[in-house]
């Protein structure tokens, strides 16, 4: 026997005492529970949330900012008529919030509007709709990108964004798409053309309501409700409209894969988001996805850029992000760090004729970091500064600033995006910088607190 039990042995091992009861004969006695029973507990809102929570935190720097672009919309008014307006900042609180928790759904977060108290406490008795949450998050891109630079603006005025050291990089993200919405362009004219006709049959319903219908589908037929008329025709033109685009898309992608002598007949688009591409994903898959760009400071991890784009590739970004950030701050970066993907000769160039040093990984090769014979001076600095200590010390930085905010952003639900288009998607990811900057204010400026 093992050592370890054979203490055991000396262990008395008490008898059941034998003038203990018999266990009584009859149905058990439970607790129960009574739930049509009255149960009053008093409490106000401020009460339901600790002091440190973190609703608490995101609202002391939300109520801080202005909106002038949200409230300019507004057109209820005091002294003329219409109800009030939701205020957003509310809805504003609300997605941060509901991004800290991972949450991306405009549905899911209208139903822990209702269930949870962070929610409850932030929306302070004021009642919304996934609608309204999910309108809120396209509907007025250029207010929140004025939103997006008010937030910069704060936090450039309290001394903590820095413009030395700028990372850029980019995220590709899952589109709504699906891999079997892809058609080439026979079926997409023929789906057009179907479409088009339905579009006419259900507006000949319209103008006749009194004349019989035959019934056409799980949603049309005799005794469809205007609402349900309404809701067929509106998803009617709306399958039109993309079929419309799908067809723009494809003519923009025969030119394109004829100018690389690819066969234009082969070109694919999607049907249900023609602006998605298949791209190759971290994982190694081919997905329909979009291509997030990110300019994050080095020194704080703040975003100071933001855009979106349908290519796979990250070729040619690096200058439309220098513009948008000399245009959001007047100047431009120290130093840019970007990997191997946007070091194009012509963008380094432009950028060093600019002001701004580029750090970007040289390709393999022999003596790589000697200039080679035809370098342009700013090609010649680039090879043999990246060759130097300083490089070496300098350049870790941007996979410790860009894929950490990459990460954060996978983690706060940005794994696939539910909106469809260049346009929708770009105001989501404008609004999850939005969120990612009022976390990095709180970390920065505690005294906002």
């Amino acid at each position: 026997m093992s050592p370890l039990f054979s203490d055991l042995l000396d262990v008395a091992i008490p008898e059941q005492s034998s003038t203990s009861k018999p266990a009584p004969a009859g149905k058990p006695r439970l607790l129960t529970p009574h739930r049509d029973q009255l149960f009053w507990q008093p409490m106000k809102l401020d009460d339901l949330l600790p002091a440190d929570h973190v609703a608490r935190a995101i609202w002391s720097v939300v109520e801080q900012l202005a909106m002038p672009a949200f409230l300019d919309d507004i057109r209820s008014v005091e002294g003329h008529e219409g109800a009030p307006a939701i205020d957003p900042h509310l809805l504003l609180a609300v997605w941060v919030y509901a991004f800290s928790e991972g949450i991306g759904k405009a549905r899911a977060v209208d139903r822990f509007c209702d269930q949870h108290d962070g929610y409850r406490w932030i929306l302070g008795g004021v009642s919304v709709n996934y609608h309204t949450l999910s309108d809120f998050r396209w509907k007025n891109p250029a207010a929140l990108e004025a939103l997006f630079t008010e937030i910069l603006a704060a936090l450039d005025q309290a001394g903590v964004v820095h413009l030395e050291q700028v990372a850029q990089d980019g995220m590709r993200v899952r589109a709504s798409a699906g891999a079997a919405s892809f058609r080439r362009q026979p079926t997409v004219e023929r789906s057009l053309a179907l479409a088009e006709d339905r579009v006419r049959q259900l507006a000949q319903e319209v103008d006749a309501p009194d004349e019989p219908q035959k019934p056409d589908g799980p949603e049309g037929g005799a005794g469809r409700s205007a609402r349900q008329q309404a809701a067929a025709v509106r998803a009617a033109r709306e399958q039109q409209q993309r079929l419309t685009q799908a067809m723009d898309e494809l003519a923009k992608l025969r030119v394109a894969a004829e100018a690389v002598g690819k066969d234009p007949e082969e070109v694919r688009v999607s049907t249900t988001d023609p602006e998605a591409r298949v791209m190759k994903m971290a994982e190694g898959g081919f997905r329909p996805a979009f291509n997030v760009q990110f300019a994050t400071s080095c020194a704080d991890q703040v975003i100071l850029g933001v855009d979106v784009i349908n290519t796979g590739s990250d070729q040619g970004q690096m200058l439309p992000m220098l513009d948008q950030l000399e245009q959001r701050f007047g100047k431009l970066p120290t130093e840019l760090l970007v990997d191997g993907g946007f070091a194009a000769f012509g963008a380094i160039e432009e950028a060093t004729g600019r002001g701004v040093c580029v750090y970007a990984p040289v390709k393999k090769g022999k003596q790589p970091h000697e200039p080679h014979p035809g370098d342009s001076p700013a090609i010649a600095n680039w090879r043999v500064r990246m060759g130097t200590d300083q490089a070496h010390q300098i350049y870790p930085l941007r996979a410790a600033t860009a894929e950490c905010v990459n990460a954060l952003a996978r983690l706060r639900s940005v794994t696939q995006f539910v909106l469809r288009g260049l346009k929708k998607v770009r105001s989501l990811a404008i609004l999850m910088a939005i969120a990612h900057n009022i976390f990095r204010w709180r970390a920065l400026v505690p005294a906002t607190a």
